[in-house]
């Protein structure tokens, strides 16, 4: 990231942008009432969850918005754009634009890529959704500059994108990336690549992040498994707001995802992020995420394994944790959730650092921080968040939908999350029984 910036300043990455985006405060002016929509939205599903025949119904109201529709999914692949929660929910991609279909999955020309392929959809200056064909192993020969109002769906295939490099959100607004793997990215530039079907531009070298949000705004990453890649799985900078990270499955990684260029960098202050329903799964080590400046609202995640710890931050930001698990390793130097990154003690004592509704296990310990909290989030007294014992239930199908998962501790969660708040029978098949597993697998 610090080597993009750098070029930056001289120009060089301004001149390489087909349409480059103003850095204009595109923040939301209240961001404690977008956490409270988003709670609101958990108890309305949890409810009709509760309440309903529909066997599709899971409480989490991303998935129950599209997957329990009246008109099946495939009929009506742009539904999808409706159901984004949080800070990205006006992320709406392609919607209204033609599908795109990816016939083809080499990646031969950076500068003319070849209709069909990836890079030729995720290029034009129209809105697109883009499906896939067929299955298929997508491997970038430099980053995929995506273009904006476009949606990356990957239903109804099996997609990879990796063993190259990978997605880059360059001053661009409303992307969808959806059911895809992106993993095992590698640094690539020093060359010339496509960013409209109107102009090309040099890069320099990438970072090899996952996905790489640069000045963006009005991005949903939703239903995605990411692992180990060059440099961070989702990383966003320079500016970027109104994101909305949900659904993934995290595995593999050491700096998982990182929020915020540096301390100094004014414009990421206002940089808000909703971090709901994903799975922090497999050997992740740091930066679940870690954040500078901006507002974070971390909520009904699970995170099942770090091995330094789960979220830090440094410049002051905020942190909004609700309704969370989480399950410390059993280093006991490293049972803290929390790390006030390169900062003394003094410094960070009235940070706004919030735990509410969160379960701690195996000894793990949130740090909370900052005074007058109780008058900040006094207005979301009516709406308590979830309690992390469902977290289970809304992060049952985080990542790829259908896909399998490497590890996810099976026994001893779930006994202790049944000790500490029991279930209905209904619940707990939902997450652990048979009936559970085939919804999951059945997509």
């Amino acid at each position: 990231m610090l080597r993009r910036f750098f070029v930056l300043l001289t120009g060089v990455l301004i001149l390489s942008l087909a349409h480059p985006l103003p850095i204009t405060n595109s923040s939301h002016p209240d961001p404690e009432s977008v956490a409270r929509n988003v709670l609101q939205q958990v108890e309305l599903s949890r409810r009709r969850a509760l309440s309903a025949q529909q066997q599709c119904l899971t409480g989490n109201p991303i998935d129950d918005c599209w997957r329990c529709s009246s008109t099946a999914w495939r009929d009506d692949r742009q539904r999808l754009a409706d159901c984004a929660i949080g800070f990205g929910r006006d992320a709406y991609g392609g919607k209204g634009g033609r599908i795109y279909v990816i016939t083809d999955s080499s990646d031969n020309d950076a500068v003319n890529p070849t209709q069909g392929t990836l890079r030729h959809a995720a290029i034009q200056d129209d809105p697109l959704w883009i499906v896939f064909a067929a299955d298929m192993t997508i491997r970038l020969s430099e980053e995929l500059l995506v273009n904006s109002f476009k949606t990356l769906d990957g239903r109804g295939a099996n997609v990879h994108i990796s063993g190259g490099a990978c997605i880059t959100l360059q001053y661009v607004s409303n992307i969808i990336i959806h059911n895809i793997h992106i993993h095992d990215c590698v640094s690539a530039g020093n060359a010339n690549v496509r960013s409209s079907p109107t102009h090309t531009g040099f890069r320099t070298r990438s970072d090899g992040d996952g996905i790489s949000i640069f000045g963006g705004r009005k991005i949903w990453i939703d239903h995605c498994s990411l692992s180990n890649c060059a440099d961070g799985l989702i990383d966003a900078i320079m500016g970027s707001t109104g994101i909305t990270i949900s659904n993934n499955y995290f595995s593999r990684h050491n700096e998982v995802m990182l929020l915020g260029h540096s301390d100094d960098y004014l414009p990421d202050s206002g940089m808000q992020v909703t971090i709901a329903f994903n799975l922090f799964g497999d050997k992740l080590i740091q930066r679940m995420p870690r954040c500078r400046l901006g507002y974070f609202h971390i909520v009904n995640n699970d995170f099942t394994e770090w091995e330094m710890y789960a979220i830090g931050g440094s410049g002051n930001p905020t942190i909004n944790s609700q309704g969370n698990r989480y399950i410390a390793p059993s280093d006991p130097n490293a049972k803290e959730v929390t790390k006030r990154v390169d900062t003394v003690d003094e410094n960070w004592g009235g940070w706004n650092w919030r735990t509410e509704g969160d379960i701690m296990v195996n000894g793990a310990f949130f740090v909370p921080s900052g005074e007058g909290l109780e008058a900040i989030y006094s207005k979301a007294s009516s709406v308590s968040p979830k309690s992390a014992a469902l977290v289970e239930q809304l992060t049952v199908n985080a990542g790829v939908l259908g896909a399998s998962r490497l590890s996810y501790h099976p026994c001893p969660l779930l006994s202790l999350t049944i000790f500490l708040l029991p279930r209905s029978p209904a619940m707990v098949a939902g997450v652990e029984g048979e009936e559970g597993w085939a919804f999951r697998t059945s997509f």
